[in-house]
């Protein structure tokens, strides 16, 4: 049997806070009411009861003297309470409150030769005056807890929404905005008291203020390096080209090859960093976008065209993405490499072991393969960053059948607002 789970709201501080103001402010309100509730009905029934013992001393003196008794009192009258009744033949003296006729009523008995001498007299003003306060108290305390709650509410919401937007910068600058700041205005001044939330919002602009400059110079530093490498790599492949044929200097010019393109990659997956990238749109058929993709890798891969689309990109950057996606599908998975296209959706998926847990779990890293292949990592972290900067969406994952790996690219479609009629005459 499974335990109901509570309501995500419950969870909020706000909740927590206004459940934890409300028991406080009951008990308190309890508290204070059973106080007030049993000093003042203490009080009135100890004047009561002086009261009853006056009248019966005065009455005691009339039986003593022979004279006729009051109406309010009497040896044994009707309606008196068998335990004080017992406690005057007992010789003692007493009072108890208790109905008379529908009524509460305070009496007093005491001994008369052997009898029970008593008096009494209407209790229902005090009792009451006792159930007024009652009611005063609860709706007072009604009151104040509720504008305890109000206020409290008000005061937890005013810190509860600083806290979220601390969070969503927090996950914006994870996001990779790292231009978001809290800037909460008791750290922008420094003669303002901080309290914990401004403390915490401090801190994170602090740190995200610092984690933007580590990073923008090792952005610099990485441009940096691949501008300088570029020009004695240039020189170098147009040495290695004068070299006499053979093993040797085709390794040479491999070598060669291979860092100029690692050195293109930096330069690129600096830009991306930069996010000052230009995007230049135009309306395109994803599947013969695709099919010439694919014929340009120069790999045996197959084309599937399930519906095709019209999509709004840039051309460049798109077959960027679908050429590392193929590249990577043949060096470190397996073949058949096959290319869908459905919609607006663009799949490449291979037969080989899939992709490693850390990709799947957080996405590629640069300078990281675990597939035994080749490789720099640089090439899924291009198709990431050039997918970003298109609008697109691109997820990784393994095949549901089978093994394999799975790349899943999709683009926004183009929707043409209005669709030509059969009458119309282009350029109307």
């Amino acid at each position: 049997m499974r335990t109901p789970r509570l309501p995500a709201w419950t969870a909020t501080l706000t909740w927590k806070a206004a459940v934890f103001i409300a028991v406080m402010c009951c008990a308190l309100a309890a508290l204070l009411g059973v106080l007030v509730h049993v000093s003042v009905t203490g009080q009135t029934v100890h004047d009561a009861r002086e009261k009853a013992l006056t009248r019966l001393t005065e009455v005691s003196r009339l039986y003593e003297a022979g004279e006729p008794l009051p109406r309010f009192s009497g040896l044994d009258p009707e309606g008196l309470p068998a335990p004080l009744r017992a406690l005057a033949v007992r010789g003692e003296h007493g009072t108890m409150v208790a109905d008379h006729d529908g009524r509460p009523t305070m009496w007093a008995a005491g001994p008369a030769d052997g009898r029970a001498l008593a008096v009494r007299f209407d209790y229902s003003q005090s009792a009451e005056t006792i159930d007024a306060l009652d009611r005063s108290i609860v709706g007072s305390s009604v009151l104040a807890i509720g504008a305890t709650l109000l206020v409290g509410a008000f005061a937890v919401t005013r810190v509860t929404r600083r806290l979220h937007l601390t969070a969503q910068v927090a996950r914006r600058i994870s996001a990779g905005d790292l231009d978001a700041r809290v800037n909460d205005p008791r750290t922008e001044d420094p003669s303002r008291s901080q309290d914990e939330v401004a403390t915490v919002s401090g801190a994170l602009d602090t740190m995200a203020s610092s984690l933007q400059r580590k990073l923008q110079s090792e952005q610099r530093f990485t441009a940096d390096v691949a501008h300088e490498l570029r020009t004695p790599l240039t020189g170098l492949s147009a040495a290695a080209e004068l070299l006499p044929d053979g093993r040797p200097s085709e390794l040479v010019q491999d070598r060669v090859k291979a860092m100029r393109d690692l050195t293109e990659d930096l330069l690129e997956i600096s830009r991306l960093d930069a996010r000052n990238e230009a995007v230049d749109l135009a309306v395109h058929e994803l599947g013969p976008l695709a099919a010439r993709v694919v014929r340009a890798s120069g790999t045996p891969t197959e084309v599937r065209v399930v519906r095709d689309a019209t999509v709004e990109t840039d051309r460049r950057r798109l077959e960027r993405v679908l050429g590392n996606l193929i590249a990577n599908a043949h060096k470190h998975g397996a073949p058949p490499v096959v290319v869908t296209v459905d919609g607006p959706t663009v799949t490449v998926r291979d037969h080989g072991p899939g992709y490693p847990g850390y990709l799947l779990e957080s996405g590629p890293q640069r300078f990281r393969t675990e597939s035994g292949g080749k490789g720099h990592g640089l090439g899924l972290t291009i198709a990431v960053g050039q997918a970003e900067v298109i609008g697109a969406e691109l997820v990784f994952a393994d095949a549901d059948e089978g093994s394999g790996a799975v790349a899943r690219l999709r683009l926004p479609e183009y929707v043409r607002l209005t669709e030509p009629g059969p009458d119309s005459v282009p350029g109307d």
